[in-house]
């Protein structure tokens, strides 16, 4: 039996159930400003799932890797969904969210 499918998929799955918390929380703490961080990490992983001599291995990284840039998106969206009032502001960036509001107004 060949079980690499079921491992891959529950290593994405798992990768896909930390970055979604991940995003949430570095937005609320950092702002989308983080997005630069998950950028990083995404190239970092590309290149080195292209030097992993594991197939399972370098899969993984690779799916890493695009959860990585996939979570650039999500930060974007998830200051969207901050400003909507679906997620809890950081208290301490208030007036940024303010004037983020007063310009989608216009």
């Amino acid at each position: 039996m060949n079980y690499n499918g079921i491992i891959i998929g529950a290593a994405v799955f798992l990768c896909i159930g930390i970055f979604h918390p991940l995003v949430i929380s570095w937005e609320y703490r950092w702002g989308k400003k983080v997005w630069w961080v998950f950028l990083v990490m995404g190239i970092l992983c590309t290149v080195a799932s292209l030097f992993i001599p594991s197939f399972i291995g370098s899969t993984i990284t690779g799916a890493v890797a695009f959860s990585s840039f996939w979570s650039i998106h999500e930060v974007f969206k998830q200051e969207k969904r901050v400003l909507k009032g679906w997620f809890p502001e950081n208290p301490a960036r208030h007036e940024y969210y303010e004037a983020r509001r007063k310009e989608m107004q216009l």
